[in-house]
């Protein structure tokens, strides 16, 4: 297991990655709208990825091996870029995030609670419940 600290590190990372990729693709989404945000996203992150892949090897023949309702995970990533794009400018950055966030407690709640899609089954108790209130109580200050 690793530790708690590196996992920490990298889940930080991740949420800053997302806090410099939304506002970058909503002024792609303002400029040329979402559909084109989202492909200019996915196709800088393909080259992106393609670099390592090359470099370190891959995996990728082995691509039957998984699920088939799995790989259409990218098409996610248009409801993502064309939700920011249509957020930020009407509510910034902050309340953006916030939201995002809170739409992905709730479906991550939902997914531990009845184990779906591979995940580790973790009930959700009266904690959880009101942790989620929180959260969503921390939407409505900061967007209102």
């Amino acid at each position: 297991m690793q530790p708690v600290f590196f996992i920490i590190l990298v889940g930080l990372m991740g949420g800053m990655a997302i806090g410099v990729q939304s506002p970058m693709s909503s002024i792609i989404s303002q400029r040329l709208g979402m559909i084109e945000s989202s492909f200019i996203i996915h196709a800088s992150g393909a080259i992106a990825a393609l670099i390592p892949l090359l470099v370190f090897g891959n995996k990728l023949g082995e691509w039957r091996s998984v699920p088939w309702y799995v790989l259409g995970a990218g098409a996610f990533g248009l409801v993502v870029i064309s939700s920011m794009g249509y957020m930020i400018p009407r509510i910034g950055v902050s309340g953006a995030l916030i939201t995002l966030l809170a739409g992905q407690l709730l479906v991550g709640s939902f997914l531990d609670h009845f184990g779906l899609l591979g995940v580790a089954q973790r009930t959700v108790d009266l904690q959880r419940i009101i942790g989620l209130g929180v959260v969503m109580l921390g939407v409505w200050l900061t967007v209102k």
